[in-house]
């Protein structure tokens, strides 16, 4: 694959320096404007005060990007033609010299192939509600690209235990951070137990060196749940993804329009309430997925 690192990032990595990836679909599918600009240009910054480097991944005009200039992360933010890009995209939006925001998938595939470890986002995609055979692409690239993703778990509107179920199926380890439960995104446990729990970035960078010593080729989930004091309730999330569910049926929504529908019916049911928690949770997210890859490159 022929991605173009940005020099900084170049640089950083033939170093031996902790570089984190970072998803563009929340700049242009998953936060309304201006939060998507505030919250892209902040989970940068996370990074960079956590000891790493952020690599907004992203296509621009075709080109496979790993790091992005402030003016494209503003062309990002502000464009109404954006293709999501998974992992059967990439040829379509290469080949259009059209731009393109990468999902988890999509991240994964362009930060593997620019030697990039780690990954942060908000929540992975999973199997869907009364939809068992409707299986986020997410999971198959987790199945087959060895990059560690810090998470909040699977976004909370999807079927959490069939997704454990699919994860486990295809040798993805999930790894609880300080915690003992899966995460359900906006909520701090899902009831449900992971693999295992680290309590700090060098458990998972021992986890990182002990896959890559094995061979083996899956990626590793990091679960982190949701800042405490931004949390919501388990029984309030579950009382507005029935209603978003419902609203979507009822609307004929379908298929890449699901996700971003159930989103931002959520958050209008919960008066914004779980968008703070999806704004927290990405920070969150960022820090720790920067001190796991510095924790990685310290033992190298």
């Amino acid at each position: 694959m022929n991605v173009e690192i940005a020099p900084e990032i170049q640089e950083t990595l033939a170093e031996g320096g902790p570089v984190v990836a970072l998803e563009s679909t929340l700049i242009t599918h998953g936060l309304p404007r201006p939060h998507n600009l505030e919250v892209a240009r902040g989970l940068e910054e996370a990074v960079r005060a956590a000891g790493a480097v952020p690599a907004t991944i992203a296509i621009l005009g075709g080109r496979i990007k790993a790091g992005l200039q402030p003016e494209e992360l503003e062309r990002l933010a502000h464009s109404d033609f954006v293709r999501k890009c998974s992992r059967r995209d990439l040829p379509l939006v290469v080949a259009w010299s059209e731009d393109g925001a990468t999902t988890v998938a999509g991240t994964m595939m362009v930060a593997h192939a620019a030697g990039i470890q780690v990954f942060a986002t908000g929540g992975i995609g999973g199997v869907h509600r009364g939809h068992p055979h409707d299986v986020s692409a997410d999971l198959m690239e987790l199945a087959r690209t060895p990059v560690t993703v810090v998470c909040a778990g699977a976004k909370a509107i999807l079927d959490l235990p069939l997704t454990l179920e699919v994860l486990e199926t295809h040798g993805v380890p999930v790894i609880g951070y300080q915690a003992a439960d899966f995460p359900a995104f906006y909520s701090r446990s899902a009831g449900l137990p992971v693999d295992v729990r680290c309590d700090t970035p060098e458990d998972v960078a021992r986890i990182i060196r002990a896959r890559d010593e094995l061979g083996l080729s899956a990626g590793l989930l990091v679960a982190a749940p949701v800042p405490e004091a931004d949390a919501l309730s388990r029984e309030e999330i579950e009382d507005a993804i029935e209603q978003a569910l419902a609203d979507a049926d009822q609307r004929g929504v379908r298929g890449k329009a699901v996700t971003p529908f159930l989103l931002s019916r959520v958050s209008e049911l919960t008066g914004d309430a779980s968008r703070r928690a999806n704004i927290a949770l990405l920070h969150n997210n960022a820090r720790i997925a920067a001190e796991i890859a510095g924790s990685v490159k310290r033992k190298k």
